[in-house]
């Protein structure tokens, strides 16, 4: 017993069975997988220790390298909403001044939650429903944040698929959305470049050529009249998504081993043109106009309630927090990889790019504000309208036009393609690890999620796909993923409990996070999530697309999506009540236990049933 307490780091693993093959053999490759895959050397004794690394571990893989990590985390994280929603909301809030709120819900809320969701799935080293057998009864957590990763994927890859359209539409002397002579537009397209400049882009009864070509060139928007006519899925949307769906495939089919590759060109290339776009913009007319309405400080704009609560909202979804991805992606890394570190560097790179790509966007906006002798304000928009109307439009009075938009959709298809791959990940890997069938046949597993999320898809490219993505996009992963969040901020700081937590991550990287981090967990952090939770209710405002305002049944139906993933942690709660055995202290008991604890509910010992539990830091 002597030597199996014996530390390992004296011997090698090949002299370990010269010296007493018989007793240590078995012992000496064990040892080995333990090094290979968590980066530990500790004995058999060790691992044994519920205290210690989680069992189960041994097959696990891991990335290649940690550049292979930090690059799937940066580029899931940033991600289309950077270009096209951090800058306006800077812009409609105050400019620097909303700076102020953003970095301040950053640091208090949005740090901690990446960090705490790095700590959870590397030390336990499963996907977003295995992390919870250290809270049995809120596994169904797990099973929200994975069901709103499925639901995001119906319509995060149209985008992508639009992006793909515009790439190839883009080969071309004369690209489409210049011109009004073209067989989709329509008598009000008023073409600029045929002498008629007298409209702007917001004209109420004028469209442009690049807003005719966006609605009725790709979407065929004119053909449908609301979300009860969708029509037929469109054959070049189709193809194009098709062409998605298939690259996210063999994005993805080997694991982490493939992703890992794939995110050193998909994460770094749009840093390349964002770089290159600035370069260009700031040389344009009126940019410096265009800068200035982006940075102009307004801090009376701090007395508005709305300010804060875009800043709050914007932390909770540009981090990427509560889709199940980090904890999938952390879930592959070596046991003494530095997470703190991560986090730190994930989120700080993510801030800056946001900010960033407001001086790329506002140069060109600032450039096509002075084109048509308008205000900033009036060609200031976000969402799909920036990227695919405001911004091709411009590049389209660019010499080399067609080149600019060809590298311009290069990095939209990027920024697209590794957030895609991120919440395919936090899919896969979330029921793979959760059900030994899938995890001995993940190959095809892979193949039939890209598959169903493909045909969910199709409805999304239809004449009108349009209403059933504005519809998806408000309501798959609004109010519900601040849920899933808010819950599991309270399952691993309360129910846990931060001293436990914090003596994991000590485990893992050394060092025991400082009181600030714990104080974010436990007080902090969840009253951030219930604001915002609150928030999203009280302020909840049907969608509509341009004029279009969704019936009834539309609103209906987007709730019923929503409430079907929340509703995940209830039902899960129930069914793990009913299926424990013994008196409801005894369910209760074993319900909020961690799974490696159990002895310890046997001998009567629950530590969440103490005061002290739930008053430490």
């Amino acid at each position: 017993m002597s030597e199996n307490k014996r530390p390992a780091a004296p011997m090698s693993s090949a002299a370990a069975p010269a010296k007493e093959p018989n007793a240590m053999g078995p012992k000496a490759v064990e040892l080995v997988l333990v090094k290979e895959q968590n980066g530990v050397q500790l004995t058999n004794s060790t691992l044994a220790n519920p205290t210690q690394t989680p069992l189960g571990t041994q097959e696990r893989e891991t990335w290649s390298k940690k550049i292979d990590f930090l690059l799937s985390v940066i580029g899931f994280a940033v991600d289309l909403a950077n270009v096209w929603r951090f800058p306006y909301l800077c812009y409609k809030n105050g400019g620097g001044a909303f700076l102020v709120p953003y970095l301040l819900f950053m640091v208090i809320a949005g740090m901690p939650l990446f960090y705490m969701e790095l700590a959870l799935g590397q030390f336990n080293r499963e996907g977003a429903a295995g992390v919870w057998k250290i809270c049995p009864v809120l596994k169904g957590v797990g099973f929200t944040v994975i069901l709103i990763s499925l639901y995001v994927g119906f319509f995060y890859n149209v985008i992508i698929a639009w992006a793909l359209h515009y790439f190839f539409s883009s080969f071309s002397v004369d690209l489409p959305w210049v011109h009004c002579n073209n067989t989709w537009n329509s008598p009000n397209c008023s073409d600029a470049h045929a002498g008629n400049s007298s409209s702007g882009p917001n004209d109420t009864f004028r469209t442009t050529p690049a807003t005719e070509y966006f609605e009725r060139g790709v979407l065929h928007l004119h053909e449908s009249r609301g979300i009860d006519d969708l029509g037929p899925p469109r054959w070049q949307l189709t193809s194009c998504l098709v062409l998605v769906i298939i690259l996210l495939y063999f994005s993805l089919w080997k694991g982490v081993k493939t992703s890992g590759k794939v995110v050193w060109v998909t994460a770094t290339m749009p840093y390349v043109v964002l770089f290159a776009l600035l370069l260009r913009g700031i040389t344009l007319p009126g940019a410096i106009d265009g800068i200035r309405a982006y940075l102009s400080v307004d801090f009376r704009r701090l007395c508005e309630s709305s300010v804060w609560i875009d800043a709050a909202t914007q932390v909770c979804f540009s981090l990427g927090v509560g889709f199940g991805v980090l904890i999938a992606f952390s879930s592959y890394n070596k046991f003494t990889n530095n997470c703190y570190r991560d986090a730190v560097i994930t989120t700080s790179v993510n801030s800056l790019t946001s900010f960033s790509s407001g001086f790329v966007v506002f140069s060109f906006l600032g450039y096509m504000a002075q084109k048509h002798s308008v205000p900033v304000g009036d060609v200031a928009k976000d969402g799909p309208g920036l990227i695919f109307i405001i911004y091709p439009e411009a590049l389209a009075t660019l010499p080399l036009s067609s080149a600019w938009a060809v590298i311009f959709f290069i990095m939209l298809l990027t920024l697209g393609i590794d957030s895609a791959m991120g919440g395919m990940e936090s899919v896969i890997t979330g029921l793979v690890d959760e059900f030994q069938l899938l995890r001995r046949h993940r190959e095809l597993f892979t193949l039939f999620v890209v598959l169903a999320t493909f045909l969910l898809s199709l409805f999304c490219v239809t004449n009108g796909g349009i209403y059933v993505f504005t519809l998806l996009d408000h309501f798959a992963a609004g109010t519900s993923i601040l849920f899933g969040v808010l819950v599991e901020a309270i399952g691993v700081a309360w129910f846990y409990g931060v001293r436990q937590f914090s003596e994991d991550i000590k485990q893992m990287t050394g060092q025991r996070p400082s009181l600030y981090w714990r104080l974010c967990w436990k007080f902090v952090s969840p009253c951030f999530l219930l604001f915002v939770v609150v928030v999203s209710i009280v302020t909840f405002r049907p969608p509509h697309y341009g004029a279009y305002v969704f019936p009834e049944w539309a609103n209906a139906l987007g709730w019923a999506i929503a409430t079907s993933s929340m509703s995940m942690v209830p039902i899960y709660a129930a069914y793990k009540f009913c299926s424990l055995p013994g008196s409801l202290r005894e369910k209760l008991a074993y319900a909020i236990t961690p799974e490696q604890e159990r002895e310890l509910v046997d001998s009567g010992e629950v530590r969440q049933f103490r005061l002290r539990h739930w008053l430490l830091v």
